[in-house]
């Protein structure tokens, strides 16, 4: 069964919530508490090691039931059986979406094309473990018998963003491996990579289901010759594995199909980190954390799958980001992790959640008549704070924000956490209440301010407050919990894709771009001739570029 096509604002419960934010578009976060002595039991969600509190949105305990109607009537059950059960929902591709097959704890009943899929994750993950295994322990050798100490993942997109995300996260957890990325097409950016490395003891992985593309092995083959040049062609057998499903051009590149892991179209790039892909991470933590790191997110499609949608956590995060961005014309959101491990989250989830649901067209073929997608953008707090909380306290523009917490600090500061927690928790409040005009002068008051100075300043001092913000606390940062996390994320994506009638796991929006740079890289070689295919500003800048290259 395809994914319904259902034009959302053909939906009954659209039209209500057009009503509904009417109605409710004056009333203040703090009012909607007034008015629902019970809004923290109709507004929090426990699951596991995760607290979830969305009560302080703009939004009544009504508008949530016409959210959760809107579901239904969008035929989201549905659309959720179809995608677990292997469907190809990634229609413009004829591809099933199986992410979810790779960290299930019983993906035995999963089939694509009516074949069984689970005989062939248990292998690749055996594969993955071992090998990984064998490096850790210093089993695997360099061609000059010294053991590996550094893995340099080369790859660009999914390929690189995830697995940077997570090694990084995860670092209180890392073994004695040093692990560099490698994913701009930037000279640069490799070759400072290079003079940090000892070609003895590093292992290249390279990351490209196809193993065309143009950023991973333009910096693949810079390596291979850095390489071969300080030590020899037959050494690339013992320092260079691939993660892809091309084995021709691998073998051309050197590399022995015993060291090949093989990849599978049922698993998009930027879902890709609980594939093959993750085999830097699951050598920069060991084969044991990232079974958990597996098991956690399982946990979580569990939660998704079979949770109440009014109890499950990416279902209600899904629908207020839809309630913000289509009724409140919010048009971005930003992701605030609490922690410095989590740093590159928010960039993580720009690719996940911008490439997937920015479409202008929906499951039809038509131009969609409402706004798909979201900007997604943040910082780790409390380096946030000290940066662009100033446009999200005093600004103009509506932008809501998810506030991720841990309760424990892995390294027991306690005195470094209470006081993270701190700012944490007031943000929100903060966020929330504001401060109106006579709190601002009493305080100005009782520092013995003039009433001159009092009244030029405290309108620069007022804060409107009634800026929406769920947060997420979480016991502590574990693999586990990291799963869950990411898999929270991604089925929102999920969530949003199916409401907003749009298939979220295509990526043609990038395509363009890519074409375009390999007819320039053709046109340098003669920008004179090139000169009349291109518009002006085009032209120009060829022009330029050759004149100064």
């Amino acid at each position: 069964m395809p994914l319904p096509k259902i034009n959302p604002t053909t939906a009954p419960a659209w039209k209500k919530l057009g009503l509904q934010f009417e109605a409710e578009k004056k009333v203040t976060i703090q009012q909607h508490f007034k008015n629902e002595p019970d809004r923290m039991d109709n507004f929090t969600i426990q699951w596991e090691d995760f607290y979830i509190d969305f009560s302080k949105n703009r939004l009544s305990k009504t508008t949530k039931k016409i959210l959760l109607d809107l579901a239904k009537e969008c035929q989201l059950k549905e659309a959720i059986a179809a995608y677990f059960e292997g469907e190809k929902i990634n229609e413009t591709e004829h591809r099933a979406v199986l992410h979810t097959a790779l960290r299930s704890s019983k993906p035995t009943s999963v089939q694509v094309d009516g074949q069984p899929i689970a005989h062939e994750i248990s292998e690749v993950n055996i594969q993955m473990r071992n090998f990984a295994q064998r490096v850790i322990d210093g089993v695997w050798k360099g061609h000059t018998g010294k053991a590996i100490d550094t893995i340099v993942n080369i790859g660009i997109g999914g390929s690189d963003l995830g697995p940077a995300m997570v090694t990084e996260a995860l670092e209180y957890y890392r073994n004695h491996l040093t692990v560099h990325f490698v994913s701009n097409v930037e000279g640069d950016h490799v070759r400072e990579v290079l003079k940090k490395i000892n070609p003895e003891t590093t292992l290249f992985v390279i990351v490209s289901k196809t193993f065309t593309t143009q950023e991973t092995i333009s910096n693949a083959t810079t390596i291979r010759k850095w390489f071969v040049a300080q030590a020899s062609e037959a050494a690339i057998k013992d320092h260079f594995v691939a993660v892809s499903t091309n084995l021709e051009q691998i073998a051309a590149f050197g590399i022995a199909a015993s060291n090949v892991f093989p990849m599978n179209d049922w698993v998009g790039g930027r879902f890709s980190l609980w594939s093959a892909v993750g085999l830097s991470i699951c050598l920069a933590i060991g084969p044991d954390a990232f079974d958990q790191l597996l098991a956690g997110a399982g946990a979580m499609d569990d939660h998704f799958r079979t949770a109440s949608f009014e109890k499950n956590i990416p279902i209600m995060l899904g629908l207020i980001g839809l309630w913000y961005n289509n009724f409140w014309e919010a048009e971005s959101e930003a992701i605030i992790p609490y922690t410095q491990y989590l740093r590159n989250l928010p960039a993580y989830l720009q690719q996940g959640i911008m490439e997937s649901n920015g479409k202008y067209v929906d499951r039809n073929g038509t131009p969609v008549n409402y706004q798909t997608g979201t900007l997604i953008w943040g910082a780790s707090g409390t380096n946030a704070q000290h940066a662009f909380f100033q446009l999200m306290h005093q600004g103009t523009k509506l932008i809501p924000a998810d506030f991720i917490g841990f309760q424990k600090s892995l390294h027991a500061e306690k005195d470094h956490q209470d006081k993270l927690m701190a700012n944490f928790i007031a943000q929100t409040e903060a966020f929330m209440t504001g401060k109106n005009r006579d709190q601002v002068v009493t305080e100005l008051q009782a520092q013995g301010m003039p009433q001159k100075q009092i009244d030029f300043l405290a309108p620069y001092k007022v804060f409107e407050g009634n800026r929406p913000t769920n947060t997420l606390l979480i016991e502590s940062l574990t693999p586990y919990n990291l799963g869950a996390l990411i898999a929270l994320y991604e089925q929102k994506i999920f969530v949003q894709g199916v409401l907003w009638n749009i298939f979220s796991y295509d990526q043609w929006g990038v395509e363009l771009g890519k074409q375009l740079a390999n007819t320039i890289l053709k046109d340098f070689n003669d920008v004179e001739k090139a000169q009349n295919t291109h518009d002006p500003s085009t032209a120009a800048l060829l022009r330029i570029y050759k004149q100064n290259a």
